[in-house]
């Protein structure tokens, strides 16, 4: 199965996030299939904590990848997924 989840990245203190395609088995920071996007949390405005590319959200969803509880909200928050 093909799941649409965070990969950490960035040091200690100063995390941020890359939102990619992982098959279902592969570790948290391993080889993504594509990366679509990043959160970082630090940013002041929620607009720029949030880097979504929509059109590649979608094309795999349509093919059945599943997003984490995390990514399935904050696409939420982005308005691709209700």
């Amino acid at each position: 199965m093909v799941r649409i989840r965070l990969s950490r990245a960035g040091r200690k203190d100063l995390r941020h996030w890359r939102i990619g395609v992982f098959d279902q088995r592969t570790r948290r920071d391993g080889k993504a299939i594509e990366h679509l996007g990043y959160y970082d949390p630090h940013k002041e405005r929620d607009v720029e904590k949030v880097s979504i590319n929509e059109e590649r959200v979608r094309y795999w969803l349509s093919k059945g990848a599943q997003p984490s509880e995390t990514v399935a909200s904050l696409l939420k928050k982005a308005g691709i997924r209700t």
